[in-house]
């Protein structure tokens, strides 16, 4: 499959050594006018991207918060689906989600599936991703929707093995997910081997409060960091700045 524009820009940015800052969105907890308005301030802080999606979705204004946000920015906003429904034709890319962490058929091909022919209609970038959930000391939403069971944080090398099996399957990403709100984060070891696995790009999100984390899943081998509870704070913002800051600064170092 040819490699699409903003997969190219990812991969470019990445191979060049450099760290990106994207930040989820959920539209369950924002409205339209909220969303467009975080979406651009956050994008001042810094962020490379905005991720769209959540595990239930209760809402039904999908198209219209994806183009509220497109309208905000111009990085790219990228669908983050918790399953087939989630599918906007507002959005510029969406992360084609396989959960190779789980043994749950529904979400390692039955969601995809049903998906994969609104997508093409749609004309959205898929960029095919592993998603793989790490045990982060408390049941989160994904891991109990989803029905499946995370990683052991303690087992780095079955994580590592999991990600090199979905690259030799011809994945694009591999997405470590400790959860929203995680108490945990991704482990900086399971990182690291997983970045000595692989040569695509590693997404590490859930439970990155603050810049020094952010920069330690950096140095361990992130190649993306993902936040998105930051934004329920008062001073989101500025931590968000913060991060974005040590992320850009260690694309100068490398």
């Amino acid at each position: 499959m040819r490699i699409g524009p903003i997969l190219e820009r990812i991969t470019k940015s990445v191979d060049a050594g450099n760290g990106c800052y994207w930040i989820l969105l959920d539209p369950d907890d924002f409205s339209d006018r909220e969303a467009a308005r975080i979406a651009s301030e956050a994008q001042k802080a810094g962020a490379d991207a905005m991720l769209i999606g959540g595990s239930l979705l209760n809402t039904n204004h999908l198209d219209s918060f994806v183009s509220s946000v497109k309208k905000a920015v111009d990085v790219p906003v990228i669908l983050f689906p918790g399953d087939a429904t989630q599918i906007s034709s507002m959005a510029d890319a969406i992360l084609f989600l396989s959960l190779v962490s789980g043994r749950n058929p529904m979400n390692l091909i039955g969601e995809q599936v049903k998906g994969a022919p609104l997508i093409k209609e749609y004309g959205i970038e898929p960029i095919s991703t592993a998603y793989m959930l790490v045990e982060s000391g408390a049941v989160t939403s994904v891991e109990f929707m989803s029905n499946t069971r995370p990683l052991p944080r303690s087992k780095p090398m079955i994580a590592a093995a999991h990600a090199l099996a979905a690259q030799y399957m011809g994945m694009s990403m591999i997405y470590l997910e400790a959860g929203s709100g995680a108490s945990s984060t991704v482990p900086s070891k399971m990182i690291r081997m997983v970045r000595e696995y692989v040569d695509i790009p590693v997404i590490v999100g859930g439970g990155i409060r603050d810049a020094s984390t952010a920069v330690e899943k950096i140095n361990a081998g992130a190649d993306i960091i993902v936040t998105g509870n930051l934004l329920h704070k008062k001073n989101g913002i500025k931590i968000m700045k913060d991060i974005a800051k040590v992320v850009k600064a260690k694309r100068k170092k490398k």
